[in-house]
Parts: structure tokens; sequence; C-alpha cells
């Protein structure tokens, strides 16, 4: 066999010769055309449940270790495929993995929202396998494979309304062993690892089977040892030592009234508390039960009232601060006589009152505002919840308290690499993501969004607190470790003794530096094809 032959046998699916004629009787598929349509059906399967196993391999379940196998048997799914096979089944895949992922979007609005936005993502998980079908056919297919997976995960952390970076591969893998790559090139290369051992296990596996040629298999076995090694080489990079010595934080949690998504008609019930439960911590204070922290910090919406137009709140805060008798990030809603509401966190302080403010940058689309709202009225009346629209701040927040630099990252923005980048480079010491999960119930978004929190931790090596109305909250590490946690729907108060660090990652230097080089390794790739195909057309 020559070795044009070789390379067509092996990136080819096999072809059922027909009879001479090619006929076949009426009604009947022709015989080359029946084993085609029949190996529809298993492809479909394995990507689908490639999809539910990528699904398993996030948290709660400490399977992270699901993700590699999982692109392994989507690889098998889409190797040698042509386009429209490849996005059918990277379409079928997404929708595999993100129906169960992302169900907590419809807790308490239905079905018709999380049906919408799987199905907007998943048709970009489709464009990828789309580009993984296409670059199938090159030599060293899982590295390009691999940046393809990462140019599909920016392409969906942008657009459209500003993107949905959920889902992400990284985040699945707080746990895993490729989490220090986190320090190294941010989640892109986190991501990228996980991909390129995945696609690698599949090319180790094929050539194993079909081709046993010694130095191919140690090429296509490098694919799944390399990205593990480098794994390995990254640990020293995790650290959680102190370099500016450390600090007494506490993280309060005050529980909603509540489920869903009327918690907030409730709005000083909220407040009270979480006055009430910052006050309580004071008196544990003073009895010796706990240290005195040196400064506190309270959830996103602990305080919907507007402290500057509403002399209580402003009253109830106010004495909740002087009775703890150190610096407190309130969480509220400021609603300004004109424009855009905004998300803010304040810094109050017990001797001088309300000092800087952070207005939220990342403002969730259909949750904080609503794009083309009459459009989508059409298909639910759970917009109009949301009358006036919030505006997104421009500035990265860093707070002074008591002599620590604590950066705020609201919520919703700790999916986006550069809202938390700008936050450590603007001087954050310590990195706070205050959240309200309440309107997602028991679900599994909590713990998601608190393994995100964790590779970001790692990302930027520092310590992260998340106080959230109703849980989990939790106090992590800089080597994502959690040290302590609350229960859900359970007020409770979290003091912990934290480092203080100041030095910056490479993750943290490079910004997105790595994903740009991974994009245009993607780029060539796919171009590849197309090009030979362009030339192919001409020389005909």
């Amino acid at each position: 066999m020559s070795s044009s032959t070789a390379r067509v046998a092996e990136n080819e699916p096999p072809q059922s010769p027909g009879p001479a004629d090619g006929s076949a009787a009426p009604g009947e598929a022709t015989p080359a055309a029946a084993p085609r349509k029949a190996a529809w059906l298993p492809r479909t399967a394995g990507a689908v449940l490639s999809g539910a196993l990528l699904y398993l391999s996030f948290p709660p379940r400490p399977l992270w270790w699901l993700a590699p196998f999982a692109l392994a048997l989507l690889a098998g799914c889409l190797y040698g495929r042509r386009a429209r096979a490849g996005f059918g089944l990277g379409l079928v895949a997404g929708l595999g993995y993100l129906l169960p992922l992302l169900i907590w979007t419809g807790e308490e609005v239905g079905p018709v929202p999380w049906l919408a936005l799987v199905a907007a993502e998943s048709l970009f998980i489709g464009l990828t396998g789309l580009g993984i079908a296409l670059v199938s056919r090159l030599p060293a297919w899982p590295l390009w494979a691999a940046a393809v997976w990462i140019a599909g995960e920016a392409l969906r952390a942008r657009f459209p309304f500003g993107g949905f970076p959920w889902g992400k591969l990284a985040f699945g893998q707080a746990d895993g062993i490729f989490l220090p790559l986190a320090a190294l090139g941010g989640t892109p290369l986190l991501s990228f690892a996980v991909a390129l051992c995945g696609f690698g296990l599949y090319a180790t596996a094929r050539i194993a089977r079909t081709a046993p040629r010694r130095t191919t298999a140690a090429l296509a076995a490098l694919t799944v040892a390399a990205p593990i090694g480098a794994a390995l080489a990254a640990r020293p990079l995790v650290s959680d030592s102190p370099q500016a010595g450390t600090a007494t934080a506490a993280v309060i949690q005050g529980n909603v009234p509540r489920l869903g998504l009327d918690f907030n008609s409730q709005r000083r019930q909220v407040l009270d508390n979480h006055a009430n439960r910052t006050i309580q911590l004071a008196e544990d204070v003073k009895a010796g039960r706990v240290p005195k922290p040196d400064f506190v910090v309270w959830p996103e919406n602990s305080s919907d009232l507007d402290p500057f137009t509403e002399p209580d709140a402003y009253g109830v805060i106010d004495k909740a601060v002087k009775k703890i008798g150190v610096p407190v990030a309130i969480g509220s809603v400021l609603a300004p006589p004109t424009g855009p509401l905004r998300n803010t966190m304040i810094l109050w302080d017990p001797v001088e009152g309300p000092t800087t403010t952070y207005d939220k940058r990342k403002i969730q689309p259909f949750g904080e505002r609503i794009p083309m709202r009459s459009v989508v009225r059409l298909f639910s009346s759970d917009v109009d919840r949301v009358r006036r629209d919030f505006g997104p701040g421009k500035e990265p927040g860093v707070f002074d308290m008591a002599g620590s630099r604590i950066g705020m990252v609201t919520c919703f923005e700790a999916a986006f690499d550069d809202a938390v980048r700008s936050t450590v480079r603007a001087g954050a010491q310590v990195i706070a993501v205050p959240s309200n999960n309440a309107t997602f119930g028991r679900s599994q978004m909590t713990y998601q969004q608190l393994a995100m929190d964790r590779v970001r931790a790692v990302e930027h090596s520092r310590t992260v607190l998340v106080p959230v109305t109703s849980g989990v909250s939790a106090v992590i590490r800089p080597d994502g470790k959690i040290v302590q946690q609350t229960e859900m729907f359970t007020p409770d108060a979290l003091v912990a003794e934290i480092p203080l660090r100041t030095t910056e990652t490479p993750a943290t230097r490079l910004g997105p530096l790595p994903e740009y080089l991974l994009l245009a390794l993607a780029a060539g790739a796919l171009g590849w094809p197309l090009l030979r195909r362009v030339r192919a057309r001409r020389s005909a």
C-alpha cells in the first residue's frame, strides 16, 4: 500500500462497495449508503454520551478525571467526519453537556430561558465540532483540535451580549491534576491541557489499534503525557505563604426569608438578617469565642435598599458596622434618579460611614438587564420583573480595608478572565467574590461557582473570600483549598486568618496572551485544509 493510500485509509471512514452499476431496489438505500446512515446512530449516541460525561466531571462531583475521557469519546465521533457532520455531532454533544449543567437557569422562571440559553451555547459547541472534524485530517491533529476547542470557549465567552463563559473545561478542574496550569497560563491553558489530553487519549488508542508503529504511537502518547508533565512542573507556582503578612477576615451569610425570584420582596428582612448576623459576630468576639476580624465582607444584594436614599437602611447598616468596629464591604443596589441601576459594593467605615464604592462591571444579560426586551417578552413575561436595567461600572474596585487591599469581583464577574485579572493588577492582595444565589434555590449552581472561585485563587495566587446571601459561602486559600464553608440557607459567619499576597503569577502577568496564541494556532490549523481545498479547485 502506498503512503498516500495509507493516509487516506487512516483518515477516511470505511465505505462499503456497492454493485457495479450502483443500483438499488426501489425505496432502498444503495449498499454504500446504508452502512453510512447506520453509522450515524452510534456516533450520535456517542456524542450525547460524551456531553453527559463532561457534565458529570463538574462539581459537586469530584470526577474531574472524566473530562479527558469525555473528549476522547467526542474525538472518536468527530475524527475524519465532514464539516456538516462535525457540526451536528458537536451540537448534540453540547446539548448532552449543557442541558443538565445549566438546568438551574430555569429554577424559578420555567424551561424557556433554560432551553434558549442551552440551544444558543450548544451552537458554539457545534461550530467547535465542525472545526475539530476539519483539523482531524491533519498531522498531529490532537494539538490543533485542542486549540480549536479553546477557540470555541473564547467565542462563547464574548458573544452574544458580552458572552457566557460558564462551563469552560477549566472550571471543572478545581480538584484535578491539571489545576497548577491555571497559574501558568490562566483558564485557556488549563482548558487546553484537558482537551489535549482527551484528544491524545483517542489518538493513542486508535493508532495502537490500527497502525502500531512505534514512532507514531509515541508521538500520540506524548499528547497525553505533555499536559500532565506540564501540570506537575507548574506545581511550584501554587503557594499560599504570606508575602505581606496576614489578616483576619470575616464573611457574613445572613440568609434570605424565602427562596426564589421573590426573595428580595422582603428586602428589609434580608438587610436585617445580615446586620443581625454581624452584630452576633461582634458579641462572639467580645465573649472571646472567635478572634476579632480586621474587616468583614457581606454578599451581593445584602442590602437591596439604597442606603444613600433611605435613612432607615443607612441606620441599620451603620449600627451593625459600628458594633463590629471594623470596615465592612456592603453589597447594595443603588437607584439614582435617572439612568440605570447600579449593583454596588460599598466600603463602610465604622467612623466615617460609607466611603469608596465599586460598581459591578459585567452585568448579566436577561438577569440584570434585558436585551431585546420586546422580543423576549413574547416568550416569557418574567422579563418584566426586571423593570429597570442595571448599568455596568468602568473601573476595577480595590478597597483598602484596615491596611489590606481587597479586590471586589461581584458574582457573575468571576466567570470572566479579564474582570478577575484587572482587579489583581489593580493591587488586590485578596479577592472577594460577593454573590447572591438565592434565586437558584438548592441547585448545583452554587457549587459550580465555588469551583470557579477555586480556580481563580490558583490562577492569581490569592485568597478568595466568597460571601453568599444563602450559601455556600467559603474561604479559599491561594492554593485552591477550601478551609471554611457554610451550609446552604443557614445564617453563619466565617472568620479566618488569611495570607496577603502581592506577587503576580505568570497568568496574571501574561493576561490574554496564552489564549491569543492558542487562537492563532486554531486559525492556522483551520486555514490549512481550506487553503488546500482552494488550491485543489484551482488546479482542477
